[in-house]
């Protein structure tokens, strides 16, 4: 894999020497110190006070003195696989979450009253809502969201973000009807006689972006909604500060358009980008970033073109994940796959060759297959023993695929919070083989490097409660998904949101763990999560983040 030419913003950040109760580096030796050294926005020196005090000698530094207590350090969280921009916009919309309403009548009124308060002619757009969350077990209907507004544009989606509910003003605006065909890779849903009901998935949202907006074909779910750019603006800086107090310090954006990539150089010129953002543009870009000449990483340390985002198959939480028999929950859905086996894998064959890492959305065994089988024939035809493709989510791998993954050092970046928050609905969506959702331990013990993201706005960006999560496979509601072999220790946890991540960005040379050389990127956390009990993690409160060996973020 070609490196990132790193570009220090920070040079000028004053030496700075911090010490705390435990500092844990998440080296391979995983070794603890008590005090750390900084200078220029990298750190100098990690291990005893007196050893760092001779660093500073050494260098002819006046650290400043800073004691941090009995707080524990750890490297700043790398958030492999989030969508910022999606998720400060979505804190502009109505949360209809499992915490705000239970029920699709608490959910129309709550979209009401927004709409009540909106000027004229405003689109209405909720989220959060899972439909086995609900008291009535089921996705509302278009009928029901022309209860909220009939002179305008309602979306409510899905959490899985894979789509949602519209109104019959959306659809007739748009052209849609009973005798519209089916999108390759999305599908308009429909009731027993064939009227619409007002769902869609996937690549049918793309009618959500309007004539002008971003249209993306069939290679993902079209989440990229118009504002104007200062409102953009507003919402990354709203998202910045969500990952920032949740301990993130790099993310990788899994789906990057010409929207998102017209944010992050406004806010990079503006000097507002505080985290690290690595871009995986979307596959419908291919062609273009081989026409500009897009072989590998490029950018700097805050700002970077990592690789190239694919689909293979929807989501299991909106029931799209591609079961080619049917769900146990519904035999009549089947979920869908973005592409033919064939094109799917001459887009890998195209971006491998030209040296570009992958990351392909991949939920059921099928649709892994169909990406693991791509990137062995790539490699076949090009080998590369450091490509790290990538299988984002990888849900439900089978065994076999798993110890192809090793072989071929194919790496998974999971969600655990997407367990923790609905594990129960992807046993009911597809019965017992749902336990198995996000086997970390199996990767564990075949030797894949694995990853922990959160998949922000699916799941909050909170790497504690993630990080539990692995520890325990409880889910929200107190269930324990899978037997217990499937689980992975606190200290894995931490090391597959830090350096593992770092790993799968292609920045661990310079990020991911507390190491002399590296951006001095850390959490600082009231307690220790190697050593509380599993169940306490989450309860961990991050109460500063640093970033080039600045405090970007201190809890109230």
């Amino acid at each position: 894999m070609r490196k990132l030419t790193p570009f220090d913003r920070s040079a000028q950040t004053a030496p700075r020497l911090l010490t705390a109760r435990a500092i844990h580096t998440v080296d391979d030796a995983a070794t603890t110190a008590t005090a750390m050294l900084i200078d220029g926005g990298r750190i100098v020196e990690v291990g005893t006070v007196a050893e760092c005090e001779d660093a500073a000698e050494r260098q002819g530094l006046a650290p400043e003195r800073i004691d941090l207590g009995d707080a524990v350090v750890v490297p700043g969280f790398v958030d492999a696989h989030a969508h910022p921009l999606m998720y400060g916009q979505m804190m502009t919309w109505v949360d209809c979450g499992p915490d705000k309403a239970g029920s699709i009548p608490e959910i129309v009124a709550l979209l009401r009253a927004a709409a009540a308060d909106a000027p004229e002619g405003r689109p209405v757009r909720g989220y959060g809502y899972e439909q086995r969350n609900l008291a009535e077990q089921r996705h509302p209907t278009r009928f029901e969201l022309d209860e909220v507004a009939s002179d305008r544009e309602v979306y409510l989606m899905n959490a899985s973000g894979h789509g949602g509910v519209v109104n019959s003003y959306t659809l007739d605006l748009n052209g849609i009807d009973r005798d519209t065909p089916n999108p390759a890779g999305g599908e308009f849903f429909r009731d027993a006689d064939g009227e619409l009901t007002g769902e869609l998935s996937d690549a049918a949202c793309n009618i959500l972006t309007g004539v002008h907006g971003v249209k993306i074909g069939h290679h993902g779910p079209n989440f990229h909604l118009a504002d104007e750019a200062e409102e953009h603006l507003r919402q990354l800086d709203a998202a910045s500060r969500r990952f920032l107090a949740g301990g993130v310090t790099s993310i990788g954006d899994c789906q990057v358009t010409r929207r998102e990539f017209d944010m992050y150089l406004r806010l990079a010129e503006a000097g507002r980008l505080d985290l690290r953002v690595s871009m995986y543009l979307l596959s419908h870009l291919l062609d273009e970033a081989l026409e500009m000449g897009l072989v590998g990483q490029f950018g700097n340390a805050h700002l970077s073109f990592a690789g190239i985002k694919l689909y293979a198959d929807g989501t299991l939480g909106g029931w799209t994940a591609y079961f080619p028999d049917g769900y146990v929950g519904d035999p009549c859905r089947t979920g869908q796959l973005y592409h033919e086996p064939a094109e799917y894998a001459e887009l890998i064959r195209r971006a491998h060759a030209a040296g570009l890492q992958t990351a392909t959305h991949a939920q059921s065994p099928t649709a892994i297959e169909m990406v693991v089988s791509a990137i062995e024939a790539a490699l076949a035809e090009r080998p590369d023993a450091d490509a790290r493709h990538r299988i984002e989510h990888c849900g439900l791998p089978t065994p076999e695929q798993i110890e192809r993954m090793a072989a071929s050092g194919i790496r998974p970046v999971n969600q655990t919070q997407h367990y923790f928050n609905w594990g129960e609905g992807v046993e009911q969506a597809i019965g017992t083989p749902g336990e198995r959702f996000n086997p970390l331990g199996e990767f564990e013990r075949a030797g894949v490097g694995f990853t922990i993201s959160s998949d922000a706005p699916v799941a909050e960006p909170i790497p504690l409660e993630a990080i539990q999560t692995a520890v325990t496979r409880v889910t929200r509601r107190g269930h324990r998904l899978g037997p217990d072999d499937l689980r992975i220790s606190a200290l894995s946890a931490l090391r597959a949101h830090t350096i593992e991540g770092a790993i799968s960005i292609g920045r661990e040379d310079d990020l991911g763990s507390l190491e002399a050389g590296k951006y001095a990127d850390f959490a600082v956390l009231s307690d220790d999560p190697l050593a509380v009990a599993p169940e306490e993690i989450s309860a961990i409160v991050v109460r500063e983040t640093w970033v080039d060996g600045e405090r970007r973020h201190r809890a109230a």
